[in-house]
């Protein structure tokens, strides 16, 4: 579950909330992608902040405001 004190931070663009965790040590970013080929459309987004397994880390987990599927 999201800290209260990260709560802000949902749906903020990654690079934005990138800046505003500085001070908040080491962040593991996670990009979530569908399945099949797909390209990323829009903003990286923060949907989920939580401490990461690592002491003193956050897992930032990301994904784009929607994707479009790329045919083989």
């Amino acid at each position: 579950m999201d800290s209260p004190a990260h709560a802000e931070l949902v749906l903020m663009p990654e690079p934005q909330a990138r800046r505003a965790l500085e001070s908040a040590g080491r962040l593991l970013l996670i990009v979530l992608h569908p399945v099949l080929p797909a390209l990323g459309c829009g903003r990286l987004r923060v949907l989920r902040i939580r401490p990461a397994k690592g002491e003193g880390e956050l897992e930032v987990v990301a994904g784009y405001d929607s994707y479009e599927r790329i045919e083989r």
